[in-house]
């Protein structure tokens, strides 16, 4: 009985047996590597303002999300979800929260006008939060394996 209840107690957030965190990362991944797609758009566009404003949406749709799935996973990481503990789920959500943290100045970045919203310092921030959220996805794939014992 004891065994049943500890195994329940760390099992991460779940809507319908679907981990949430697992639902939300994919969101804040795919806007921001998108952002990175339309600044290159924008560039090669030589100032299309149309790329612009579909940087912004898809930056502040994955802020939106990315803080969502932050939290969540936070929640997972403090009641220890099984697979979560140490350093691997830590250096997920660390990761997780520092793409956020560059895409909010890349937002502000982008709410400049004129060509200087985007190129250079708005296309390198929009990689670095891409590349730092891509990294975070893939380390917290292999977190779940590990601990589903998928991976050895």
């Amino acid at each position: 009985m004891e065994e049943a209840a500890a195994r329940s107690a760390i099992r991460p957030l779940v809507i319908v047996d679907h981990p949430i965190f697992a639902m939300l990362l994919p969101i804040p991944i795919v806007c921001f590597v998108g952002a990175v797609i339309t600044d290159l758009a924008y560039q090669g566009s030589n100032g299309n303002l149309l790329w612009v404003n579909f940087s912004s949406w898809l930056i502040a749709a994955g802020l939106l999300f990315g803080a969502i799935a932050a939290v969540v996973a936070l929640i997972d990481l403090l009641r220890g979800v099984a697979g979560a503990r140490g350093g691997a789920g830590w250096a997920c959500f660390l990761l997780l929260l520092a793409a956020w943290i560059v895409e909010l100045v890349n937002a502000l970045i982008h709410a400049r006008d004129g060509w200087t919203a985007v190129v250079p310092l708005g296309l390198t921030l929009s990689v670095i939060g891409a590349v730092l959220i891509l990294v975070s996805g893939w380390l917290w794939q292999t977190v779940r394996y590990r601990a589903a014992g998928d991976v050895r």
